[in-house]
């Protein structure tokens, strides 16, 4: 048996593993499972459907999940800490109230994640769908795009209302905020129109959007940043590489399974 709890990284929309072109490979989580690695945990990365709606890529997610235990050797009463990026923590959370999970889990922590959806989903819907029906046309090539919907404000609030916490399971969550000058360029439309209606945000998410649990702090980042994905023409963040982000979240949920107080983030 590990000497320290699995953690299992689950990602967001239009996410993956990795991607390989060749010699290349394009990782998700760009160096973040590899710090979680060296604090002594043995890391799991999943891979689902990368635009298919929550109940989907939550079956999936179970499946990828026994799977990855099966091969790391862990007994069955082995239990994980779950990380979900973004829709990823949604789908961790019907993974263990709804699909019979929630024994293997220890813990679920969630970065980014639009608990109560996204305004920008709303925005995607209405003029993709409704005005242009871009959406309609996707679907009709047997292309499944349901995350879309599930993540607008209406679609999470359903969703809340149906898939409780489960009773004596600690869930934690990150939160991430950047001003509109620093933004990426793809993401100043977006950053706007959630800033009108909620607030601060990453880019795709508010902060209070992404707070479900125990709330471990706001991370300077935006929404692509917390994964590691910069662009060096906007300069270096003052965040740099956002994987000791995630170490001391962990570490956090370490103390807090150990009944220590889990303090602030730094």
């Amino acid at each position: 048996m590990p000497a320290m709890l699995p953690i299992a990284l689950c990602h967001g929309l239009f996410g993956y593993d990795q991607l390989t072109f060749g010699p290349m490979r394009h990782h998700y989580w760009r160096g973040i499972d590899r710090a979680l690695a060296r604090l002594g945990h043995p890391v799991i990365v999943t891979r689902v459907s990368p635009a298919g709606g929550i109940v989907r890529r939550a079956a999936e997610l179970k499946a990828s999940l026994v799977r990855h235990l099966d091969r790391i050797g862990v007994g069955g009463h082995q239990k994980l800490i779950v990380v979900g990026h973004s829709m990823g923590g949604l789908d961790l959370r019907y993974l263990v109230s709804h699909l019979g999970f929630a024994d293997r889990v220890a813990a679920v922590l969630t970065v980014c994640t639009p608990h109560r959806g996204s305004p920008f989903a709303d925005y995607a819907i209405r003029n993709l769908d409704d005005r242009l029906r871009v959406l309609r046309f996707i679907r009709a090539m047997n292309i499944d795009i349901d995350a879309v919907k599930d993540l607008t404000t209406t679609s999470c609030k359903g969703f809340n209302e149906q898939v409780r916490d489960v009773p004596g399971l600690p869930y934690f969550s990150v939160s991430a905020s950047r001003t509109r000058s620093r933004m990426a360029p793809w993401g100043l439309l977006s950053h706007e129109i959630i800033r009108r209606r909620e607030g601060e945000n990453d880019g795709l998410v508010s902060v209070a959007s992404a707070q479900w649990g125990t709330h471990l702090g706001t991370w300077p980042a935006d929404h692509w940043h917390s994964i590691n994905r910069r662009l060096p023409e906007l300069g270096r963040p003052p965040t740099g590489d956002i994987a000791p982000y995630y170490v001391r979240a962990i570490q956090q949920v370490d103390r807090a399974l150990r009944g220590e107080p889990v303090g602030a983030m730094a």
